[in-house]
């Protein structure tokens, strides 16, 4: 396989990251502290590599990438940015080691809010703008690759999603430039929209820029200990418009810049998500007014905002969830398993999957009280390739397995089951939060061993990237073609 394509635009990825260390480091030099040093060297560092594979692989491009070296470009991407972002954390404030700032950029590349740092609030501007940052650039670029480079790969049903997304109705954006610069217009609008609204219910100026793009990207990441619980009512109904925003499929959106609004109203996806979100919060309501006798009305907001943060995966708190009792514990842990919409910002199995899934039981029922008639599996009324149930059947036994493995890994550095159960929970559906005796007062994981978070830092790269696109790179049979 000739690497020289991968290289390129992967390097031309490691120098545009290092080129957005211009945002924190201008912050900080306009704070006047000297902060900025940190951020000029870790640029430098990331553009000088950056430009330098892509020197070193310039005379390999010319043809598009194939197959294989689309695997290996998107896998490739979500390790070595990750790397290149950690310098900042490293090398300035607050000086983590390399366990730490890695586990920290991956949480921040793959939109899934774990945090190993305390004393957000202390922390020098920069530094929290470029967590939020990382947060934003994964979002966006997770969206690009679920509707360019995924359903190609033909990853866990994915295929399905851009046949129906482009063919069935009407082929709207043809080329990948154009998908991926009405993607950007969608981003920024609701990055901006969702500043305004911020600026407009009160939080300050960074505030809003900070929460706003962890809000999109459905990331998590705070510049406080207190995350939204620093925040008022107003804020947490606004966040949670946002969160399922950026949870429903952007696919939809690029219709709706076409004029065409019908397919997001028709999608049942979209009409299953927002039917289980809501279940959620009536269940949990329902227990915690049953439970503690509380008045539902002081209760909704933050059980509604909670419950949202989670099924979209974004992570955000405003209350210790865990303290809620075992039956909402349960509930939370299976929206987190659920997450959003296929070609979203969201993150975990997704709905399709769970909507694909159910199909092929209720199909596989009727076969057995009929054997003899033909029965295809169906979704909104047309009929799925069998190579799409295969995948999605197979992705659900690949992330089941996935999650065990991790689970036991967890448990041999040490942390209790609760804690390893919700830490992989966490990792591999890329949700943010984890409960147990090691998770730190503010949420943070600084008392977790380096070893765990190493092994966290890779499910949330497996789980970001639909595990099969980073698996298939470990069989003799890629690197053979």
């Amino acid at each position: 396989m000739d690497l020289r394509p991968v290289g390129y635009v992967l390097g031309l990825l490691i120098a545009a990251l290092g080129a957005a260390m211009v945002f924190p480091l201008a912050l900080d030099l306009a704070s006047g502290i000297g902060h900025w040093t940190t951020f000029f060297e870790a640029g430098l560092i990331t553009v000088l590599s950056g430009a330098v594979l892509t020197l070193a692989c310039a005379n390999g491009t010319g043809r598009g990438l194939t197959l294989q070296q689309s695997f290996l470009l998107t896998t490739g991407a979500w390790v070595a940015l990750p790397v290149f972002g950690a310098l900042p954390f490293m090398i300035g404030e607050p000086g983590a080691p390399l366990a730490q700032a890695v586990f920290e950029a991956m949480s921040g590349m793959t939109t899934t809010g774990s945090t190993v740092f305390v004393g957000l609030d202390a922390l020098p501007p920069g530094t929290n703008l470029w967590r939020g940052i990382l947060q934003w650039l994964g979002g966006l670029g997770i969206v690009i690759v679920a509707l360019l480079f995924l359903p190609v790969m033909r990853v866990g049903g994915m295929q399905y999603f851009r046949s129906e997304g482009f063919d069935t109705l009407g082929k709207i954006l043809p080329r990948a430039f154009d998908i991926s610069a009405g993607l950007i217009q969608i981003y920024l609008v609701l990055t901006v929209a969702c500043v305004v609204t911020y600026l407009i219910l009160g939080m300050n100026g960074f505030d809003a820029v900070m929460h706003a793009m962890t809000t999109v990207s459905t990331g998590g990441f705070s510049n406080r200990d207190a995350s939204f619980a620093a925040f008022g009512a107003a804020a947490h109904y606004a966040a949670a418009f946002y969160m399922i925003a950026a949870s429903l499929p952007f696919v939809r959106y690029l219709q709706l810049m076409q004029g065409q609004a019908r397919p997001l109203w028709r999608d049942i996806q979209v009409r299953a998500y927002l039917r289980w979100t809501v279940y959620a919060i009536v269940l949990i309501l329902v227990w915690r007014t049953v439970q503690t006798g509380a008045d539902p009305r002081e209760t909704l907001t933050e059980t509604m905002f909670n419950v949202v943060s989670v099924f979209s995966g974004t992570g955000y708190t405003s209350a210790d969830v865990s303290q809620w009792g075992p039956f909402p514990l349960v509930v939370i842990i299976v929206a987190g398993f659920i997450g959003g919409c296929t070609s979203s910002t969201g993150c975990s199995v997704k709905v399709f999957r769970y909507l694909i899934l159910f199909a092929a039981i209720r199909t596989q029922l009727r076969r057995l009280t009929s054997p003899s008639a033909i029965l295809p599996v169906r979704y909104d009324g047309r009929p799925v390739a069998e190579d799409v149930v295969n995948s999605v059947i197979v992705f659900f036994t690949m992330f089941v397995l996935t999650y065990g493995v991790l689970v036991v890994g967890l448990s041999m550095t040490g942390l209790s089951a609760r804690t390893a159960l919700t830490a992989a929970w966490t990792a591999i559906a890329n949700v943010g939060p984890a409960y147990g005796p090691e998770v730190g007062p503010t949420g943070a994981f600084e008392r977790f061993p380096d070893s765990a978070l190493w092994l966290m830092t890779a499910g949330m790269m497996l789980g970001r990237l639909e595990l099969l696109s980073v698996y298939v790179l470990f069989t003799a049979r890629f690197w053979a073609r």
